[in-house]
């Protein structure tokens, strides 16, 4: 039974997780087409289907992975990469940000949203708190932001291809952006073999309850 439900919840959470990282990944596509560059769209990424956005060893493999290696005590992944060609970008420097920012402010709007209709759900008194009902909308809505928190600060993270690499190559002058590109590939093993000993997840899940507290006030 314990490992039914454990499949039950990783594939409810799965399911979630698609959906708010379809948005994540739309948001980059539109902002770029906004800023000049029609890739995303001609290669058919400019879309909320979810199935555009699946990458097999962000959104499968890797969370897969980790649910083995903790036990099932962690996991985490993305959506495949938006394609962009900076050149086509009105501003590069500028819209590389505006762009890499997008998916996580995607998130940010649903993540405050969802902590609004917690609220609400809290205070509407149209059912009693002790009701599996009650409990029930709840937990979804808290899920649904938790996931959205997360998205954001695993996205965050300055490790190519997630968003906060685009966005500090940019903040970067050109002779450190190529350093950092440099060691960009070992900074991606590192954070590989931190997940896999388990490092990673204690560390993300202090920055996660942070940030989640910080949602709430």
């Amino acid at each position: 039974m314990d490992i039914i439900n454990l499949i039950t919840q990783a594939a409810f959470t799965f399911a979630i997780f698609i959906i708010f990282a379809t948005f994540h990944e739309y948001a980059h596509g539109w902002v770029a087409y906004r800023c000049g560059d029609p890739t995303a769209k001609q290669n058919g990424r400019l879309s909320l289907n979810p199935i555009v956005h699946i990458d097999l060893f962000w959104t499968i493999i890797m969370p897969i992975i980790l649910l083995i290696s903790t036990a099932g005590r962690f996991a985490i992944g993305s959506a495949k990469p938006v394609p962009v060609n900076p050149n086509l970008f009105h501003n590069p420097k500028r819209d590389i940000i505006l762009v890499g920012l997008a998916g996580p402010g995607a998130n940010v709007c649903w993540a405050l949203i969802l902590i609004g209709l917690m609220k609400l759900w809290e205070g509407a008194n149209l059912v009693s708190p002790g009701t599996s009902i009650y409990k029930s909308v709840y937990e979804l809505l808290f899920v649904c932001m938790y996931v959205n928190v997360m998205l954001i600060v695993f996205n965050m993270l300055p490790i190519p291809p997630l968003d906060g690499s685009r966005v500090l190559e940019a903040l970067l002058s050109d002779r450190y952006a190529y350093y950092y590109a440099k060691i960009s590939p070992y900074m991606l093993i590192a954070l590989i073999a931190l997940m896999y000993f388990g490092l990673f997840g204690r560390l993300f899940r202090f920055v996660l309850t942070l940030i989640i507290l910080i949602f709430k006030l």
